[in-house]
């Protein structure tokens, strides 16, 4: 079987250039890499990206943001994940299901519980088998935001929405300590690409 290896963290934290280098390694390493993102990886996903991330006039309720990213999740699992996984290759996906739980629970402070059991149904029992916390300051990750492109629906939110998803981040963190490994995103590259290599070691056996 394959390995599923998720990113997470807020705006700005680097995960793009995490994983990135990430799949070049692997591939070095003559490693088979399925490279997705979330919301996305499919027609469908994808389409229901655009809905969640652009501007609207009309201000999308709690519910309906949460259902939308499970239903873009259920998608992406049926479609790449698990195909990839029983096809024994690697994946590398920018977001999870945890950024469900940081963002709609932790953000925008939807019951835990209710989450729990979107999870259960649209996972059936899958779980990342790792996921790299890309965790920095909230101030440092929004001016890096700013300078990459124009801030989608979520990006605009305050300060104070990001302080509590980064918090809801290292508590999952915590919690599930043997999956998780919180990389310090704040740090020059060289130094960020050398805590990498050290997972890559982990994953490739070396």
């Amino acid at each position: 079987m394959g390995k599923f290896i998720t990113f997470e963290g807020i705006e700005g934290a680097g995960k793009s250039t995490a994983l990135e280098f990430m799949q070049k390694c692997l591939q070095k390493n003559g490693i088979e890499v399925v490279v997705t993102r979330e919301p996305g990886g499919t027609k469908i996903s994808e389409a229901i990206r655009k809905l969640l991330l652009d501007h609207n006039d009309e201000v999308m309720a709690a519910d309906t943001e949460l259902l939308l990213y499970f239903a873009s999740r259920a998608q992406h699992i049926a479609q790449v994940i698990k195909p990839a996984l029983a096809a024994g290759k690697i994946i590398l996906c920018d977001r999870f299901t945890d950024s469900s739980f940081a963002y709609q629970c932790g953000g925008r402070g939807i019951s835990e519980k209710r989450i729990e059991i979107l999870e259960q149904w649209v996972h059936q029992g899958l779980q990342p088998d790792l996921t790299i916390l890309m965790d920095l300051p909230v101030s440092v990750g929004r001016e890096r935001a700013k300078k990459r492109s124009a801030l989608d629906r979520i990006e605009v939110e305050q300060n104070s929405f990001f302080e509590k998803v980064r918090a809801h981040y290292l508590k999952r963190a915590e919690k599930y300590s043997k999956r998780f490994r919180v990389v310090d995103a704040s740090v020059p590259l060289s130094q960020l690409k050398k805590t990498l290599q050290n997972i890559i070691n982990e994953i490739v056996g070396a």
